[in-house]
């Protein structure tokens, strides 16, 4: 069953009439004797104790007694307290008339028309009007700029994360760039500059797709704040996605630059500039190494799709910026700059961010030239199925947990370690690298395995027992696994978590 499937299934003994009535009209053009509720009142219903309510199209519905009859009713009440379109436009099998036959006997009322023009008016004199739609079941850590996960049970129901779900990492408002009149500059080169236009991109170099996971580094920094505070957003597990990426390889577009074998003696570093900019004018930036941009197994892409699409504004558009394996950090979107340096970016974000340090270095002396900027990442592994907290029934017999798995630098998960007892025991899990019940891609090419794996793995319940923690770690075909604690590994800015991943929960 698919997230949020508000399917409201139809009973096959029943013939479905579709009654018009009032059903997608404002509140302004109905004759309706129902209440009229605001906003604020309708997301005070978000559980089973204070009931279920959703809006839809301008309609309040109490949808409470319908959740504990479906087999998705967890996954229900992430609409809690808010609207269904914005769910039922990720899964269109909703946008039928019968479904809407069915949620019209939950109706409890209107929401009121000043809640209907809020959102327009919020946007006034705001930088981050222009900033694009978000899906409302996104876990936000920072609304401006905006940065928001998915919740776990979502994120690992598809081996390709549709872009509304893929994490938000934004450092300043997002870009509006005309596709029309955008410009990459490409510089650094003997030639001199090379300026290239969307349209050039796609029609002078050979369109490459590449199924890539990227992660931020920040990943997982919730748990990490647990053990000893630190600082930065305070990611779940879930500032992680994997897509499929089109676009011209970075190497294609530097050599008709004109890099060659002069340049390759002093080159060492490509800066990537976005056109998302502060009040000062400064642009975000990083750099990778040049072995990384031009290495023909590197498959670095300068995107324009993402999962056979524009990629959207949250993600870039119109041209990001892929580096496979490597930190999210040094993907850049909104990419308007390529520069071929012999040094690293000077970029903040590449000096004095994204880098990790020991557990025992504090504010007080961090030294950010001590330590090199994050490029590719460890081993990783996450358990997003059960939640944390999360009551199993024993009557069940069996449990499924669920996850994903990936390392860094092109390095293959071969396996991922599944406990039920917090270590005392453990057991394989399966392996996937496509949807279940889909076949796997084809395996990648040793060193290009840049998608993650999703994992599952069904079990019995251990006899008697009340409480379970489970754990999980992956191992990559380096052998590197993932260390079994948080505070060897703790540093102040809460980078590169991947520890051990454990979640606890009831047997009732």
């Amino acid at each position: 069953m698919t997230f949020l499937s508000f399917c409201f299934l139809k009973n096959d003994s029943v013939s479905v009439q579709v009654e018009q009535a009032d059903a997608g009209l404002p509140p302004t053009e109905r004759s309706s004797s129902l209440p009229v509720f605001s906003h604020d009142e309708v997301t005070k219903h978000r559980s089973l104790e204070d009931g279920v309510w959703v809006t839809y199209k301008g309609g309040v519905y109490d949808v409470t007694e319908f959740v504990p009859m479906h087999p998705g009713g967890n996954k229900i009440l992430l609409a809690a307290g808010g609207a269904l379109e914005p769910f039922w436009a990720l899964y269109a099998v909703h946008d039928q008339e019968y479904v809407l036959e069915i949620l019209s006997k939950y109706k409890v009322g209107e929401l009121s028309a000043e809640d209907l023009k809020k959102q327009g008016e919020a946007k006034e004199s705001d930088p981050y009007s222009s900033d694009p739609e978000r899906h409302p079941v996104l876990r936000i850590n920072s609304k401006k700029p905006f940065n928001a996960e998915p919740p776990p049970e979502i994120l690992t129901e598809s081996y390709i994360t549709p872009h509304v779900l893929f994490f938000k990492r934004n450092h300043l408002p997002v870009p509006q760039v005309d596709p029309a009149s955008y410009r990459l500059q490409v510089e650094g080169l003997p030639r001199g500059a090379l300026t290239l236009s969307l349209k050039d991109l796609k029609t002078r170099f050979p369109k490459h797709t590449v199924t890539a996971t990227l992660q931020c580094a920040g990943n997982r920094r919730s748990d990490m704040n647990q053990v000893k505070e630190v600082k930065g957003l305070n990611w779940g597990i879930s500032a992680i996605g994997n897509a499929k990426w089109s676009g011209a390889r970075l190497r294609d577009v530097l050599l008709a630059a004109g890099f060659g074998p002069d340049v390759a003696k002093w080159a060492r570093h490509v800066h990537f500039e976005g056109l998302d900019k502060d009040v000062t004018g400064s642009a975000y930036g990083t750099s990778i190494p040049i072995n990384k941009a031009m290495n023909e197994d590197g498959d670095v892409l300068l995107a324009y799709e993402m999962n056979g699409e524009d990629i959207p504004a949250d993600h870039g558009f119109p041209v990001r910026v892929v580096v496979p394996g490597v930190v999210g950090a040094r993907n850049v979107k909104w990419l308007g700059r390529i520069v071929v340096s012999a040094e690293e970016s000077s970029s903040h974000w590449q000096q004095h961010d994204y880098k990790v340090f020991s557990p025992g270095t504090d504010w007080s002396k961090v030294d950010h030239t001590s330590s090199p900027a994050i490029q590719e990442l460890p081993v990783q592994s996450a358990i997003t199925v059960p939640a944390d907290g999360a009551q199993i029934d024993h009557s069940d017999e069996t449990l499924t947990v669920k996850g994903y798995a990936w390392s860094g630098g092109g390095r293959e998960v071969v396996r991922v370690d599944v406990s039920l007892d917090g270590g005392k025991t453990w057991q394989v899990a399966q392996l996937r690298s496509g949807d279940k019940g889909q076949p796997d891609e084809p395996s990648p090419p040793p060193g290009r395995s840049w998608a993650w794996k999703l994992w599952e793995l069904t079990a019995p319940l251990p006899p008697d027992a009340d409480e379970l923690e489970i754990i999980c770690k992956a191992v990559d075909n380096g052998y590197n696994v993932q260390p079994d604690t948080i505070p060897p590994i703790w540093n102040l800015r809460g980078l590169l978590n991947n520890a051990w991943h454990r979640v606890k929960v009831k047997v009732t």
